[in-house]
């Protein structure tokens, strides 16, 4: 899985994957609908393999979280809808992190990793079994 071509931009919903550069930002592809975007240079954009979650004793990369939801939910979609409700998103989250940070990673944040992982999954783009047989290949 290559986090470091999938984006997430501010105020626009859903993922987008990096196509290319351009003279003022670079050129995006939404995962949702597919449609190409111009991006600014200015905008506020993250990409999915600099993002860490707060747990008590570290940070820990987005990638390790949504392979324990991959581990947990057996590689299908996240049985906890990312519309339930906050009681709800916060025991989903302490079953696949139960050192997970309470003060510091809101509902609102539980929310949008349960939505961006069901969304890389929908397209196939988290696949964790074939990092973990290379790695082992490598050894």
């Amino acid at each position: 899985m290559e986090l470091d071509k999938i984006l997430a931009i501010s105020k626009k919903p859903g993922l987008y994957k990096l196509i290319t550069q351009s003279r003022g930002g670079f050129i995006a592809e939404s995962l949702l609908d597919q449609k190409r975007i111009s991006v600014s240079i200015s905008s506020n954009v993250s990409l999915l393999s600099e993002i860490a979650i707060y747990t008590l004793n570290e940070e820990l990369p987005l990638k390790e979280v949504l392979s324990k939801i991959f581990d947990k939910e057996k590689g299908a979609e996240t049985s906890t809808s990312p519309k339930a409700s906050k009681d709800d998103l916060e025991a989903y989250f302490f079953s696949v992190l139960p050192d997970y940070d309470e003060d510091r990673v809101y509902p609102s944040d539980i929310k949008k990793i349960l939505n961006w992982y069901n969304l890389l999954n929908k397209h196939q783009l988290l696949d964790f079994k074939t990092e973990a047989s290379n790695s082992e290949e490598e050894e």
